[in-house]
């Protein structure tokens, strides 16, 4: 059975040389909270319970297939100091990337999209919104990587984050929301894929607080 380790996941996997991490594919990826703070919610009776903080991590990830339209998010996790989540990038040309500028869109309540957050560990909910940003390229061909992604997804989170410790006074982080590392692993074949989506589903069963 696999557990969660904190320590094996508080780096970032040695990339392969020579590998392009926008290329099609499924990627694993764990984010964690800086120094394990356990910012998110609460595991009760194996069941994770997401808090204000949690629900707007959650809204973020679902932003992400607004962002960067050729990804589907299939399984994933937020657990109370850490995110389990498995993105694949599909193999479709892609042109008129909608762009997001970090620095005016940091309210997640400001968005419309309402997407059902009881379910803390699923598969996304396929919920685009059918809207397109105000930001476009310039229809141009563009193919984010993976670290592209995770770096918007932590930008979002931190600025909302910030401003829910203004606004709502949630507790406040020292320097950094996130571990500035994470750990990323290329999933190869189906067996690998079910074996990791086992688990993420399995991940608040097997939590134990710190």
């Amino acid at each position: 059975m696999m557990y969660y380790d904190p320590a094996r996941h508080h780096r970032r996997s040695i990339r392969l040389k020579g590998y392009d991490y926008s290329q099609p594919g499924r990627y694993f990826l764990t984010v964690n909270v800086k120094n394990g703070r356990q910012l998110f919610g609460h595991v009760i009776n194996g069941k994770m319970i997401l808090n204000d903080a949690g629900k707007m991590v959650e809204t973020w990830y679902f932003e992400l297939e607004n962002k960067y339209p050729n990804i589907v998010l299939r399984q994933h996790v937020v657990m109370p100091n850490h995110f389990h989540t498995i993105i694949e990038i599909m193999d479709i040309p892609l042109y008129g990337h909608l762009c997001v500028d970090a620095q005016t869109t940091t309210n997640p309540q400001s968005n419309t999209i309402n997407h059902n957050t009881d379910a803390h560990v699923g598969t996304s909910p396929r919920g685009r919104s059918q809207r397109g940003h105000p930001y476009g390229s310039n229809n141009k061909k563009y193919h984010a990587s993976i670290f592209d992604m995770m770096d918007w997804f932590k930008t979002m989170t931190t600025n909302a984050y910030i401003l829910g410790v203004k606004n709502n006074n949630w507790p406040r982080f020292d320097g950094k929301l996130w571990q500035p590392r994470y750990h990323d692993h290329i999933i190869r074949n189906n067996a690998a894929y079910h074996r990791i989506k086992k688990y993420i589903i399995e991940n608040p069963t097997n939590w134990k607080s710190i």
